[in-house]
């Protein structure tokens, strides 16, 4: 892929209601365009942006909204659009510290991780964080049928940015492809700090945005790849997926990442695994 060709690409973008999850979402006016479908990278095709827009107002207007609607059918499609899922899962219990006492998890969806957590930490305190209503009652419902009676835990309906937990609370905070639907990550990872103790961890998988322009158009070049594999997505769930990333997704570098997480009182910043858009940051609260 040439440099100019990577230039066109990011300057078309402009012009796009969706743009992969793109950081920056300026009110700007968009011109109307003639409503062919536009190429953005090798085989991918983008409806034009008053088309977009008309689509992504039906979507759910919110990320949990878009996730509860499909409670019941998230473990088989997670399986199918993630790439190496499992994988990156169990990598990221490796980097959990041994014996946590009370642990967070921000976004605890269907309950994947959950389930591991309350597994390995039997004794451990867990506090399970979702907005969607019916994937905190499929979590429950899960976590009861599964876990060791000695595991005690809480389950709370809210928004990551409107957590109202005791600060010092935890030593160990988690999550697994979630973060990315918070916008302001700086004010995420300071309150995050807060509910922590002095040497917890906070553990995330997660996407992160490929830099430079032309590592992010290739990753999810390659994401797109794996999902039109036969038995993996079809063309409306790729559609679908699309549509709620341009309304919903907010990714980040990992240099920003690491910046963000410093300013927040965060050090021993990682990288522990990567593999396309996703991967695992590691950091201790000081």
């Amino acid at each position: 892929m040439t440099e100019s060709r990577v230039r066109m690409m990011i300057d078309r973008r402009a012009h796009l209601a969706l743009s992969f999850g793109r950081r920056d979402r300026p009110g700007v006016t968009v011109k109307p365009h003639s409503g062919d479908l536009i190429p953005v990278a090798r085989g991918v095709l983008i409806r034009p942006a008053m088309e977009l827009t008309k689509t992504i107002q039906d979507l759910p207007t919110s990320a949990a909204g878009y996730f509860g609607s499909m409670s019941e059918s998230y473990d088989s499609l997670i399986h199918r659009a993630v790439p190496r899922y499992d994988e990156m899962i169990a990598r990221l219990l490796d980097y959990l510290p041994r014996e946590p006492w009370r642990v967070l998890e921000l976004g605890c969806g269907t309950g994947n991780l959950s389930l591991q957590l309350a597994k390995s930490f039997p004794l451990a305190e867990l506090s399970l964080v979702d907005a969607s209503a019916e994937m905190i009652a499929l979590v429950r419902s899960r976590i009861g049928e599964s876990t060791p009676a000695s595991n005690a835990v809480s389950y709370v309906e809210a928004r990551f940015e409107e957590l109202d937990l005791p600060a010092r609370s935890f030593d160990l905070v988690v999550s697994s492809i979630s973060l990315h639907h918070v916008e302001d990550k700086a004010a995420l990872y300071s309150r995050i700090r807060s509910l922590m103790t002095t040497g917890g961890r906070f553990c995330f998988a997660d996407q992160i945005r490929g830099e430079p322009e032309s590592n992010h158009l290739l990753n999810w070049e390659r994401w797109l790849d794996f999902c039109r594999e036969r038995g993996h997505c079809t063309s409306e769930e790729i559609d679908s997926l699309l549509q709620h990333a341009a309304a919903h997704d907010h990714y980040t570098t990992l240099t920003e990442h690491v910046a963000l997480l410093n300013n927040a009182g965060f050090s021993e910043i990682d990288c522990v695994w990567r593999n396309w858009m996703w991967g695992i940051v590691t950091a201790t609260a000081t």
